[in-house]
C-alpha cells in the first residue's frame, strides 16, 4: 500500500491503509516544487530510497528499504551548484550541507524521498525526507514529518513497489 499524503479538515495527514495519521508538511503546503528553500512539500509520486536512524537513540526500524545508522559526520548537500547536490556527503563539507546528526530528534528516523534525484536538477530542491515531527507538528522545511510510532508503522508495512504519493 502506497503512503498517501493529503489534506483533511484538521490539516495534513498520511495514510498507509491504517487510517489517516497527523503529519507536518512545509509552510507553503503541497505544490509543484521548483526551488531550494521555498517551503513547498513537492506534489507527486516518489520512490522511497533508504532509511537512516540514530542508533545511539532508537532501535533499528523494520522495513524492506535499505537501512543505515547515521554517523556523526553525515551531511546532505544542499549547495545547488555542487556535483553532490541532494546527496549524502561527509562533514565537514566544503560547501553547504545539512547535518544529519542533529541535537533535536527530527532525524532520529529518516526515510529519503526520491525527489529531484533521477536526475538531479540544480536548485530544484534537496533533502526531502520523511522524518520525525516536532511535538507540536510545526511545519517542516518541505519534508513530511510524523510521530515516531506512525513513521515506524508506515515503514514496516512497505512492500516492493510501494511509493509515497504527495497531494
Amino acid at each position: 500500500m502506497d503512503l498517501i499524503v493529503s489534506y483533511s479538515p484538521e490539516g495534513p495527514v498520511l495514510d498507509w491503509g491504517e487510517g489517516p495519521r497527523r503529519c507536518a508538511i512545509g509552510p507553503a503546503g503541497i505544490a509543484r516544487k521548483e526551488a531550494e528553500g521555498d517551503g513547498i512539500t513537492p506534489l507527486g509520486v516518489f520512490d522511497l530510497r533508504e532509511v537512516f536512524y540514530r542508533a545511539d537513540r532508537i532501535t533499528k526500524p523494520r522495513t524492506i528499504l535499505p537501512v543505515s545508522a547515521i554517523a556523526r559526520d553525515d551531511g546532505w548537500c544542499d549547495a545547488p551548484d555542487d556535483r553532490n547536490y541532494n546527496r549524502l556527503v561527509k562533514l565537514p563539507y566544503p560547501l553547504s550541507a545539512e547535518h544529519m546528526w542533529r541535537e533535536d530528534h527530527l532525524y532520529d528516523l529518516v526515510a529519503v524521498i526520491g525527489f529531484n534525484d533521477a536526475p538531479v536538477v540544480a536548485g530544484k530542491g534537496s533533502a526531502i525526507f520523511l522524518h520525525l515531527a516536532k511535538q507540536d507538528f510545526a511545519p517542516t522545511e518541505g519534508c513530511v514529518a510524523l510521530a515516531e510510532s506512525d513513521l515506524r508503522a508506515a515503514l514496516a508495512q512497505l512492500q516492493a513497489g510501494d511509493r509515497i504519493r504527495i497531494g
